[in-house]
């Protein structure tokens, strides 16, 4: 990865707090300590052998390690995490009380989906009068794990290194900062994939492709006509689609960025009615914290590679279907 710009600055407490405290996905999400994670979660097994699965912690913790060694001397914020789809249970001897009798050492649990980063506020850069900060997190779904196997099975995991934006917490990801379909079985795969990820990242490349956002602008005309566009996307037939840039975001998230569009006070429309691509792309951004958690990262990644298209189509004046 390339070097960047390192601000040495003391940052106050409370920037750290909130940083990291403040939810960087929302949709059905809750938030929840590492402490709470290894002190109160129970581990999901392999059925067919009882073997355990990579704990969520194990992954957290490995991510941490590696950006700690690779990012030697640079501090690391402590994770923010959410969890989702919460998989309740009870200890056996507990099996014939009702639910309402039940002790708390007596209940079990485990979340589903899990989704965190770690911040790295000493690597930033300022965008358009935002500060950006240096993230890495993963995101770990046990629904894409098939448990009524054995030890050795398959296990997925999805990691992500990309940058965000302190004004809202929004997430930008780019195609070389996204590994969504990791593979491992053990702690070392994880390890070399997390180190591979952050080593190959191009961190320069996507500040200056966001820094283009910010200098090419779309008018209210053209806004309401991408708008119209997105919402008309998915009805189109796969073959109308195939030769179209790729769409991930949906009614409801449409609606959310026109209604953003007006009210939103860092990336609304100018007293024009213009809005430039950087605005545009946090519209996109701060609408996928709507999303859950297994399509959360795909979703972001979508959003720069979409308001990348507008940028190329306005950029030499050519067609997008999009746009027209």
């Amino acid at each position: 990865m390339e070097v960047l710009e390192i601000n040495n600055e003391n940052l106050v407490d409370n920037l750290i707090v909130r940083t990291t405290d403040q939810s960087f996905i929302e949709a059905n999400t809750i938030s929840l300590s590492l402490h709470e994670i290894k002190n109160n979660h129970i581990i999901p097994v392999f059925v067919k052998d009882n073997e355990t699965t990579l704990s969520q912690l194990e992954f957290i913790d490995t991510m941490y390690k590696v950006a700690k060694d690779h990012f030697n001397g640079i501090k690391l914020l402590e994770p923010n995490i959410r969890v989702s789809h919460p998989i309740k249970g009870r200890i056996p001897e507990a099996r014939n009380k009702s639910a309402k009798e039940l002790l708390e050492h007596e209940k079990t649990l485990y979340y589903e989906r899990l989704a965190f980063l770690i911040e790295l506020p000493e690597i930033s850069k300022n965008i358009n009068g935002n500060n950006l900060s240096l993230v890495i997190g993963g995101v770990k779904a046990y629904n894409e794990d098939n448990l009524y196997n054995k030890k050795g099975s398959s296990e997925h995991f999805k990691i992500f290194i990309g940058f965000q934006n302190r004004v809202c917490l929004n997430l930008c990801i780019w195609t070389d900062g996204l590994k969504a379909d990791l593979i491992a079985t053990n702690t070392t795969d994880l390890s070399k994939a997390i180190y591979n990820l952050i080593n190959g990242f191009q961190a320069e490349r996507q500040l200056e492709e966001m820094n283009q956002f910010s200098k090419l602008s779309i008018t209210e005309r053209q806004f309401a006509q991408i708008i119209g566009k997105c919402k008309m996307y998915q009805y189109l037939s796969s073959d109308e689609r195939k030769d179209l840039p790729l769409l991930m975001f949906g009614d409801n998230h449409m609606s959310v960025i026109a209604r953003e569009y007006y009210t939103n006070p860092a990336f609304c429309r100018d007293h024009k009615g213009n809005i430039n691509l950087w605005n545009l792309f946090n519209l996109y951004t701060g609408a996928n914290k709507s999303s859950y958690i297994d399509k959360f990262l795909e979703r972001g990644l979508n959003a720069s590679n979409f308001v990348s298209s507008i940028g190329r189509a306005l950029i030499s004046n050519s067609y997008s279907w999009f746009l027209e």
